[in-house]
């Protein structure tokens, strides 16, 4: 084991989600817009993509780490070499389109088998999936922009393999997004002249493109405040003239790369605007709706972390795995005061086999959450879009599972890496082993695209509050319709008794919370966290139950591959002995909480 091979994927676990439990080749695949891609091709290309980011990808984790970024005085970003080399052989490959429609040259693939792809590729190297968001700003624009954007943009960002951005935080305004100060004005024509200087962005130049195309926040003179006046502009790093081809360099330039503790290869940057040279863009679909359009972006990058933590922490997993069944160290704990008791492999220790479980059970409960969630993306598409129709339930269940899938998976994942690095002793705080690399790589994803308790906060105030609690409800009652079936019969009685504890928790935890505020908003503050976390592993809980009722019908089939399925069993059974538990203490201090903590003064701290 080392850092050049360091990821280990888990295709059986991911082929189970989708095939097993999910069965998108009934559900999903061959109806429209996915009428062109069936189960052997989901299958086969996530297999070659599989082998490919073991081969092309994984080996330039530890350069990206260890090699810094170069700026150059135009504000140019150069790659480390190894970096450089996965990308270009990760676009030529083409494996990027798997998130495109057909129309734009894409696979015409669901959403839960592009996150299945995002998952073997943020896991091998999370820099290079960075990299390709030029993939999704084209997409993006396909779907908000005037029809001369999309043929001005949209394909040509696509062919010519362009990057992208999403361009929000400001250095003053950081996540609070209303207060941003860069200003557009009007031009000629249809241009705009965006001014001003914004922080944090992730991949705001690189070398190896010949574009760079930046979704720009910004408000428009004579707007009004807060987010309700910032409109959304494509700026290029090069001008894109309405036939299509490039111009000069534009005034969007990268004047400061972040030095960090983790995620080293990725190109945080200063993105300066309007220096001393227009920077030119175009409103994004004629509309001022920039906030609105903005959280399609949003949305999606946040999915995307959730996967990030998800695949870090199963590599890790796998990792640590692997370490213990090789690592001989101490007696057999039976047999430890017995000075000729032979040493064992360390998986053989009850505190080790404990932390594999913890690590297994969490990390096949993210993977099932964030599957779960992009299955309902594929109905939403398949039923006719966003807000359309039948489909709006389900867009509203995926809204609703956002926050968990980003907010918990990175909190959880970062918390259970620390696990992973113990099950390696002294030698998991060695470079030796990728797990020191995998914590501060991961770290960041409780802190982008909104942090944690952002996502508690719009958990409860725009996902639950919006329809009344409607749809977290729709949500609680098919848990209790699975309890209601039986789910996996006797031989999970006792896990569905969990289960259904937790669920009476969770229902009390909300109804203590909405109790709470009529006393005072301060307490989403104090206790947001803790729900989130609560809603987030009793959906985990039924999950995992599920996966386990499958498995029990599925070794039957298939018992050549009990092992496996034993495991799922293993991983809900753990699940629900060790972590559904704790909803109640969860319960218990949200019901007791107080807002002491607001009372405080500063000095005191």
């Amino acid at each position: 084991m080392s850092t050049s091979n360091h990821y280990r994927s888990n295709l059986r676990d991911i082929f189970f989600n989708l095939f097993e439990v999910l069965d998108i080749e009934r559900t999903s695949l061959g109806k429209p817009p996915f009428a062109n891609f069936d189960g052997d091709s989901a299958r086969e290309v996530l297999r070659q993509l599989e082998q490919f980011v073991h081969r092309e990808v994984s080996p330039s984790f530890a350069e990206s780490d260890r090699v810094p970024l170069t700026l150059d005085a135009e504000g140019n970003v150069t790659l480390p070499p190894a970096l450089s080399k996965s990308l270009r052989a990760y676009m030529e490959a083409g494996y990027q389109n798997m998130e495109l429609p057909e129309h734009l040259g894409g696979y015409g693939a669901p959403p839960s088998v592009h996150i299945a792809g995002l998952e073997l590729t943020v896991g091998a190297n999370p820099c290079i999936a960075f990299y390709l968001f030029g993939t999704f700003v084209a997409r993006t624009i396909d779907r908000l922009g005037t029809e001369a954007q999309k043929k001005r943009y949209a394909q040509a960002m696509v062919d010519g393999l362009w990057g992208g951005s999403m361009v929000l935080t400001e250095p003053d305004a950081g996540s609070d997004v209303g207060a941003a100060r860069a200003t557009a004005r009007k031009a000629d024509g249809d241009e705009w002249h965006i001014e001003g200087v914004k922080r944090f962005i992730t991949n705001g130049d690189f070398d190896g493109v010949a574009n760079i195309v930046h979704l720009v926040l910004a408000r428009p003179e004579g707007a009004g405040p807060g987010t309700k006046g910032l409109s959304l502009f494509l700026v290029p790093k090069f001008w894109v003239n309405e036939d299509g081809g490039l111009g000069e360099r534009n005034g969007a330039v990268c004047t400061n790369i972040e030095k960090k503790m983790g995620i080293k290869g990725s190109a945080t940057c200063e993105m300066t605007f309007g220096d001393g040279k227009p920077a030119r863009g175009l409103l994004v679909g004629e509309v001022h709706d920039g906030i609105r359009q903005m959280f399609h972006v949003i949305e999606q990058a946040r999915m995307g972390i959730g996967v990030k933590s998800m695949s870090t922490l199963s590599s890790a997993y796998l990792n640590a795995l692997e370490y213990t069944k090789t690592r001989i160290q101490g007696p057999d704990l039976k047999r430890a005061t017995e000075k000729t008791s032979p040493r064992v492999p360390i998986i053989q220790h009850p505190d080790v086999r404990r932390m594999l479980m913890l690590q297994k059970s969490h990390a096949e409960g993210m993977r099932a959450l964030c599957f779960f969630a992009a299955h309902c993306q594929d109905q939403v598409e398949i039923l006719g879009g966003h807000g359309v129709g039948a489909a709006r339930e389900l867009d509203q269940l995926n809204d609703l599972l956002l926050p968990l899938v980003k907010g918990y998976n990175s909190e959880k994942a970062f918390e259970l890496l620390a696990v992973s690095l113990q099950c390696f002793g002294g030698s998991g705080y060695c470079l030796d082993y990728p797990i020191e690399q995998y914590l501060r790589d991961q770290k960041i994803d409780t802190l982008y695209e909104g942090t944690t308790h952002i996502q508690a906060l719009d958990l409860l105030f725009r996902k639950v509050a919006r329809d009344g609690g409607a749809t977290l409800q729709g949500l609680l009652g098919q848990v209790q319709r699975t309890l209601e079936e039986q789910a996996g019969g006797e031989a999970l009685a006792g896990e569905r008794k969990a289960l259904e504890r937790a669920l009476g928790d969770v229902r009390g935890t909300f109804g203590a919370l909405v109790g709470k505020l009529n006393e005072s908003v301060y307490h989403v503050g104090v206790v947001g966290n803790r729900v989130l976390a609560a809603l987030a592993e009793l959906v985990i809980g039924w999950l995992l139950v599920k996966h386990a009722a499958v498995a029990l019908e599925r070794k039957e089939a298939n018992p050549a591959d009990a092992a496996f399925y034993d495991g799922k069993v293993a991983s809900a059974r753990f699940f629900c002995q060790t972590a559904l538990p704790a909803l109640t203490l969860t319960r218990k201090l949200v019901e007791s909480s107080t807002l002491d903590v607001m009372d405080v003064a500063e000095g005191s701290f």
